[in-house]
């Protein structure tokens, strides 16, 4: 009856230890899948913002562009 009452006990324990270790792995999981998309949504932000800024750097040149041939024509028109 000891052998049996201590052969429980010990598979008690062992099946306690099993669950702490699963327990551990699933919030471990959680917490990288956290960081995971934490990180994709950084990589979204930084990507739109450097085409963003691309656009932007594209937009003011086109405006420098286009009054260089205003006062070019400007210019043309007021030697006429």
């Amino acid at each position: 009856m000891k052998k049996v009452a201590l052969t429980v006990a010990v598979l008690a324990l062992g099946l306690a230890a099993c669950e702490t270790k699963t327990e551990n792995a699933v919030e471990n999981v959680a917490v990288e899948n956290a960081v995971e998309a934490d990180v994709n949504a950084t990589d979204t932000a930084v990507d739109n913002a450097l085409d963003a800024a691309g656009n932007a750097v594209e937009n003011a040149g086109e405006s420098v562009e286009n009054a260089a041939e205003a006062t070019e024509a400007a210019a043309e028109n007021a030697a006429q």
